[in-house]
């Protein structure tokens, strides 16, 4: 059973940098993401996330 939610959204990190959030994982509350050119996921934690990034509308 998996715990990770799936999204597909663009947020603004505070150096301007867009990041793809692929996924939430529910279990550890983190957010999973992609950034260009770099080819592993990434993940922070929910709160840190929230604090310093900004959703692309």
């Amino acid at each position: 059973m998996t715990h990770v939610q799936p999204l597909d959204r663009r947020y603004r990190d505070q150096r301007g940098v867009i990041v793809h959030v692929t996924g939430y994982d529910r279990a550890n509350k983190q957010v999973i993401f992609m950034r260009t050119g770099y080819p592993h996921e990434c993940s922070q934690p929910l709160w840190k996330f929230q604090k310093y990034y900004t959703e692309v509308k």
